[in-house]
């Protein structure tokens, strides 16, 4: 194989599904988020954002999305929300995976 070739082949999307085998669609989308912030991109841009499962990624993400809401998004985003920490013995923020999906 030329260089060129083992660019091509290593920049191949994988379109492999992972934790949906395991977990299925409603395990998969845990909750929506509703924020003023996510409420806005919902009204301006048609862009909705849901709590995920930490082991889910884009394409399992799309197929919950599908089978749950029957609409096909044009695009997702993922964010991991980090930890917060904790303040005079009250917890500001848990750690979470984030998805934001455009329809």
């Amino acid at each position: 194989m030329t260089y060129k070739e083992i660019l091509q082949a290593r920049a191949k999307k994988t379109v492999a599904t992972k934790a949906i085998k395991k977990f299925g669609p409603y395990d998969i989308i845990i909750a929506p988020l509703m924020t003023e912030k996510s409420h806005k991109e919902q009204a301006d841009h048609n862009k909705y954002s849901f709590k995920v499962h930490a082991e889910s990624n884009k394409n399992d993400v799309k197929q919950a999305i599908e089978f749950l809401y029957r609409v096909t998004p044009l695009d997702i985003n993922i964010v991991n929300v980090v930890f917060k920490g904790r303040s005079s013995k009250k917890l500001v923020r848990k750690a979470y995976k984030k998805a934001v999906v455009t329809l």
